[in-house]
């Protein structure tokens, strides 16, 4: 059972590093992001990882879908044509996905909130 646990945490761990990877590809291949905001989200990005895995430790599921929304949020943000509703719906999905987690991953959701605020200041 020991040897089923910890297969598939590694195995979530890997599933959270590729979707980081995604983020981190899109972000870097934008040609709409200018290159000082390129790398401010991309340190963002970099925070975020660390606090995802410190999280998907014990809450794996929450961890899936914060990344998954700030997947969605960074694709959103490196359209050409930009749908201000699935923008809309993206970065809301990433807010309402840390919620419960203030007071137990504080850094997180600052975290979080942060790269949200980021991509809304940029036009979404």
């Amino acid at each position: 059972m020991q040897r089923d646990a910890e297969s598939s945490e590694r195995e979530s761990s890997a599933i959270l590093d590729y979707r980081i990877g995604v983020i981190e590809a899109t972000i870097r291949t934008a040609k709409n992001i200018p290159s000082d905001r390129r790398s401010e989200l991309l340190a963002m990005v970099a925070g975020l990882k660390s606090e995802l895995d410190n999280l998907a430790k014990t809450h794996h599921e929450e961890a899936a879908s914060i990344t998954r929304f700030a997947d969605a949020s960074a694709h959103e943000v490196s359209r050409s044509k930009k749908n201000p509703k699935l923008a809309d719906t993206a970065l809301n999905g990433l807010r309402v996905s840390i919620h419960g987690l203030e007071d137990s991953h504080p850094v997180l959701v600052k975290a979080v909130n942060g790269f949200a605020t980021a991509l809304s200041n940029m036009g979404l």
